[in-house]
This record gives C-alpha cells, structure tokens and sequence, in this order.
C-alpha cells in the first residue's frame, strides 16, 4: 500500500506545484497586461493644486505624533516627531533623534531651539519650515505645476494609513522626480521619495508609526524649552544681505528657480562658540533658490588659512555639492537636485570687486 500511494503523492504534490506556478505566472501577466493598459493618469491643474495645497496645510494643522525614517543613499536614521497646532495655527514641535547621539529639536513658530546635551549647549535661530517633510516647499503662484507634471498612480497604504499616491514628473532634466504618498483624509504626507535617473530612489523619509488627531501636548514643548534656558545658549542671527552690492552676480542659469532669500549667516562648529574656539565659526553669504519643490543653496566665504578647501564634487543620496574658487572665495553650492544643476548655478556665479565708496 505504501508503494501504490507514494507515485500518486508524488504526482499530486507536482500537479499543486505546477497549478501554484501557473497561478503565479497568471497573475504576473494579469499584472503586466493591467499595467500596460492602464497608464497613470495625469491630474488636471486644479485638482493637482488643490492636493499640493491640502498636503501643505495638513502638516502644518494637524495634530500628529510619530516615528521617522530617513534614508540618504547609504545613510539611515530614524526620529520620533511631536506636531502640534492651536486654533490660531501656532505651531509646537519635537523632534528627537533615535541613532547616535542624543538630539532634540523643539519649534515655536519658526523659532527653533537644537539642544546639544552633551554640552549643555541651546542653538536658537529663525527657520523656514516649510521645506522640512512632511511639509512641501509652497508657492502662491503655482509655478510647482509649471515645471512639473503631477499624477495619480495606485493608492497603497504606509505606516497603516490609506494613502493616495502621486508622482510629480519634471518637464526638463534639471530637476528629479518626485514621489508622494499622502494620507487620504488628513492630506498629511506619509512617505516622499526623490526619484533619479532608472526610477531609482536616491532619498526617502518615511513614517514607520504615526498617529493622526492625537490630544495636543504642546505645554510639554514649552516646558522643555523652558528647562534649558540654563544651558549655554547660541543664537544665530541671519542679517540681511545684497550680494550685489558687494560684487557679485549670479545670472540664474535655469527655468523656474528663483531666488527667495539671501542673507549673511554663521557656519561652523557651533559647540564651540562660548568656549575658545570661537575662530571655529565664520560668516558666509547664502543665496537660496527654489523651484517650489526642491531648492539649493549658493554659499560665498573668503579664503582663509582656518579652513582648507579645495575645489570638486561630490554627492550623498539626491544631495549634490560642487566647490569652485573664484577670486579669493570658496563659492559652494549645495541642492537636492541633479549634478547637472549644481555644476550651471555654480559656473553662474561672477565676482566683480566693488568700486571704494
């Protein structure tokens, strides 16, 4: 009996390996044929606008607590955020490192405080957060739509939340694609990618866990802020700048960036600020630019024997940076967009030393 029933097992058990197999291919070809049929659907401008509006105002409105995932090429970290807004839209926000050193970054506003526990240092400055995810680079012109073409593609769910998924296609090489995934009633942005050549993703950041609609907690953000006005305490003053007037021109070399700030500014090692090695930080003149979406920076800072600088490039993820000499300055130039780019604003830039006043 044993004999008779092992050939017919046997068979059985090929016969579900092959109909599995067959099963399988089906479904891949269902697939590929679904694909091929279905092309994604561009949204039309109104609609596209309306979705890249929600996506703003979500991350600045909503109540929201989370888990972060960052990944820059190789590099990967993760962070626990807290957002949190009033009736008024006055916003309150924590973000703390999960990897390495311990980090706390706590908002008011755009009034940002970066706390350096290992020594008991508190970096305030003014910033912009509107280029931080999962809030979106906003203008109120529209241009984003001028330069980019956004789709629909397949809803898909991240972090447990239902999602609807748009991709936005630039119109010209100078800048990448971009990938979104926002939740479908909120609007808040769960997951962007930055999309290269190949459909490659070059950057991400993702939620891994979040909660949307959570009580406020914005008297603990206080409080915090509060527990460190004992620290030593850095402020960075960003003074305005005309990089005219000190000689130098920078012909934008590209469609639909434009230039929405510059200003005099102090970089380096700011741990060392209230000690002696004050040298350690410097002022350099920085332009920034934006396309609505993505943006780069232009920084402009003397030559000096406290900083050794050479001139090339190099790339981290989306992240391209070029340095070039130009007269007795380091011009660097640093943005989320293709080398291509980089390499044109950084051959725009001109120096023409001033005339004696």
């Amino acid at each position: 009996m044993q004999k008779g029933w092992a050939p017919a097992h046997a068979a059985g058990a090929q016969g579900i390996r092959a109909l599995r197999r067959s099963f399988f291919l089906a479904l891949c070809l269902t697939a590929a044929v679904a694909t091929a049929q279905t092309p994604e659907p561009t949204l039309a401008r109104r609609d596209a606008a309306a979705w890249l509006g929600k996506i703003h105002r979500a991350a600045q409105r909503e109540n929201y607590v989370g888990t972060l995932i960052y990944q820059r090429g190789s590099v990967m970290h993760a962070s626990r955020i807290q957002h949190f807004s009033d009736l008024v839209h006055n916003e309150y926000e924590r973000l703390e490192t999960l990897d390495g050193k311990p980090r706390e970054v706590l908002r008011q506003n755009d009034i940002v405080h970066s706390l350096i526990p290992e020594a008991k240092l508190v970096v305030v400055e003014r910033q912009d957060a509107k280029d931080r995810f999962p809030a979106l680079l906003a203008t109120n012109k529209g241009d984003v739509l001028d330069l980019y073409e956004m789709r629909r593609l397949s809803p898909e769910r991240v972090a447990g939340m239902e999602c609807e998924v748009f991709s936005l296609v630039p119109h010209d090489g100078a800048r990448y694609a971009v990938r979104l995934w926002a939740e479908k009633h909120s609007g808040l942005l769960m997951r962007a990618q930055t999309i290269g050549e190949g459909g490659k993703v070059l950057e991400q950041v993702a939620f891994s866990q979040i909660e949307i609609g959570v009580p406020s907690e914005k008297q603990k953000i206080l409080g915090a802020i509060k527990s460190a006005a004992n620290w030593q305490r850095y402020e960075i003053n960003y003074q305005p700048a005309n990089i005219a007037e000190e000689g130098w021109l920078i012909t934008v070399p590209i469609k639909g960036f434009q230039k929405i700030r510059e200003v005099r500014r102090p970089l380096g090692d700011l741990r060392s600020a209230q000690g002696s090695g004050r040298e350690q930080v410097f002022e350099v003149l920085q332009v920034v630019y934006s396309d609505g979406l993505t943006g780069l920076s232009v920084f402009i800072e003397p030559v000096s024997e406290q900083r050794v600088r050479r001139e090339g490039v190099a790339s981290l993820g989306a992240t391209q940076v070029v340095v070039r000499k130009v007269a007795d300055f380091w011009i660097t130039v640093v943005g989320e967009v293709p080398a291509a780019t980089v390499k044109q604003f950084a051959a725009a830039v001109e120096y023409r030393a001033p005339k004696p006043r």
